[in-house]
């Protein structure tokens, strides 16, 4: 019994599975270790896959994902998937090889100092010197990970410790996570003292809600006080998208709708959300007539960006199940006609401002395609990579439950999708997943097509391919004169070619009329399957909140144009962008 074989057991006893990985060096050991355990290992094609699979199987399981890789490169290319991580609240017990501590600090081959690199971007970090510490450090890297807001924790495993002596070592027990602590009273007579004077209140969710496992809660709130609700991009599912209260996302690429719901709202009661920039637009001008009742299990999030004049720190489950029936009742009595009035102006602009689907011409048109591909696919896990498409799935999927939705938010990272949707088929086998991607993202992490061959995962893959970097040639279109830089992607390789490269069975369309054949067909193939669309190069992403400006400066000609067809004398200064 070595210190990899110990580890190896310790990764069982914590209920881990699942390991995403590659071999080297330094991490070897634990490599032996894994032969002939319970453990089942994915040998994924690149670090970087590694770390965005073990991150997609903790999205969309809620459990803690696990991903291994060697000391040096090995280790350096996982980093960008724990800033992921790190970013979204993800958790995530990252585990690489080290050279030998008698090695350390003299630059030996394959040596560089993830502990000290990666110290901005873990909850915590772990460098064992000795056997005799493993059994701590693993068991508090498990609890870490897990407790409070979520988030990836590194393991950096020197070769030495992993081939020393483990007999006299105990079996490995897991910690209890921390005690999630409850609000206190005073902050929760503050708040309904604010949400029943309200006329005009308005809920703002995120991501929090489904990491703090308060979707039920947060519905059942928000059914008995009727108040309208936004989400932010990892707050998508936490009401459904058909809901007659979910006014939709906000922010950059959000609804009209929603957008100007914040700004007319008088009490924005925010759970699980921290005012990212992209959410709020111009922050001195977001909610201008909004106090805030802000709702987090993270102290440092109440505040930070946005005075809170109430701020209710603990679990929001709790939070929210204290609040349901009070605030119900104060809502349907004083200020009634107001919140009504409020509520059926809220639920009108929804309806005049819904998503068209009726393009006209030849070509696809991508939000149809993914609004229908969701209807076809209802209970499906979507993977987004980050770019246009991943705005269209925003606005267009309609999202059931908030971890159907696989996304890199705060970071933004290209080539996400295809190793999260991985990761997500590996935790649940008969899970439909789905991955969206653009033509940019899908190279960045293009080898993982041979680990989906390779383990005959079923996730199906949408790759919108516009020949173009499509949300910098969209920026560079508006705000920088046309002046088009670096975007031109028109000598992409033939994706079908490439699919059936790597035995993935693969389909093309580029008309609207050939939409929901391809789509049905996609759904039906056995096994890995990829669907290359062509879309219009010019196609952009409406509404779009310019830099520097506040959400209800949206800017939407597809909009304008349908209202100026309609009442072609009229001018609507709403959607210039002001000097």
């Amino acid at each position: 019994m070595n210190g990899a074989r110990w580890l190896v057991q310790a990764l069982v006893a914590e209920g881990v599975d699942t390991l995403f990985g590659y071999p080297g060096g330094a991490i070897m050991p634990f490599y032996d270790a894994l032969h002939g355990s319970d453990l089942r290992h994915v040998l994924v094609r690149h670090e970087q896959g590694a770390a965005f699979a073990a991150n997609g199987y903790a999205r969309a399981s809620g459990r803690v994902g696990v991903c291994v890789a060697t000391s040096g490169p090995g280790a350096s290319n996982l980093v960008t998937g724990i800033a992921d991580a790190m970013l979204d609240s993800v958790p995530m017990v990252v585990i690489t090889g080290q050279v030998p501590t008698a090695l350390m600090g003299t630059d030996a081959f394959q040596e560089l100092d993830v502990f000290g690199m990666t110290m901005p971007i873990v909850k915590h970090s772990f460098l064992p010197r000795k056997v005799e510490d493993l059994p701590r450090m693993v068991a508090e890297a498990f609890r870490i990970a897990r407790s409070g807001r979520p988030g990836p924790v590194l393991i950096d495993l020197p070769k030495d410790v992993q081939f020393g002596d483990a007999s006299q070592l105990p079996a490995h027990v897991p910690l209890d996570i921390d005690d999630v602590p409850a609000p206190i009273d005073a902050s929760l007579h503050a708040a309904l003292a604010l949400i029943s004077q309200a006329q005009r209140p308005l809920m703002y969710g995120g991501g929090g809600i489904a990491l703090g496992d308060s979707v039920a809660a947060f519905r059942t709130f928000v059914d008995a006080t009727q108040i309208p609700t936004v989400l932010t991009l990892k707050g998508l599912g936490a009401l459904p998208s058909g809901h007659a209260l979910n006014l939709g996302m906000l922010g950059m690429h959000g609804s009209r709708a929603a957008n100007l719901a914040v700004q007319e709202a008088d009490l924005l009661i925010v759970v699980g959300a921290r005012f990212d920039d992209r959410a709020t637009g111009k922050l001195a001008e977001f909610a201008p007539n909004a106090r805030v009742v802000h709702m987090d299990l993270d102290a440092c999030e109440i505040g930070k960006l946005r005075h809170a004049d109430v701020g209710v720190r603990g679990d929001i489950r709790t939070t929210l199940t204290a609040l349901t029936l009070p605030c119900a009742a104060h809502l349907h009595g004083r200020n009634g006609i107001a919140r009504r009035a409020w509520r059926a102006t809220c639920q009108q602009r929804a309806r005049e401002h819904a998503a068209r689907y009726d393009a006209p011409g030849e070509s696809v048109y991508a939000p149809s395609l993914l609004k229908r591909l969701s209807e076809l696919a209802p209970n499906a896990v979507v993977a987004c990579d980050v770019g246009q498409h991943q705005m269209w799935v925003a606005q267009h999927w309609r999202m059931k439950e908030p971890r159907q939705h696989l996304t890199s938010g705060a970071l933004g990272a290209m080539g996400f999708g295809l190793p999260a949707a991985i990761g997500a088929q590996m935790q649940d086998p008969s899970a439909q997943v789905v991955c969206v991607s653009g033509d940019g993202s899908f190279l960045m992490n293009v080898q993982e097509l041979a680990t989906l061959r390779r383990y005959g995962l079923p996730v199906k893959i949408v790759l919108l391919d516009n020949q173009a970097l499509g949300m910098v040639r969209q920026w560079q279109e508006l705000f920088f004169e046309r002046r088009y830089s670096e975007i031109d992607l028109s000598d992409n390789p033939d994706f079908v070619a490439v699919a059936a490269a790597f035995g993935v069975q693969a389909l093309h369309v580029d008309r609207a009329d050939g939409v929901e054949a391809a789509l049905q067909q996609l759904l039906a193939a056995p096994g890995p399957a990829l669907l290359h669309v062509a879309i219009d190069q010019a196609a952009n992403v409406w509404p779009l909140v310019p830099p520097n400006h506040n959400n209800a400066q949206m800017l939407d000609p597809e909009a304008d144009a349908r209202a100026a067809l309609a009442t072609p004398t009229a001018e609507d200064p709403r959607h210039a962008i002001p000097a």
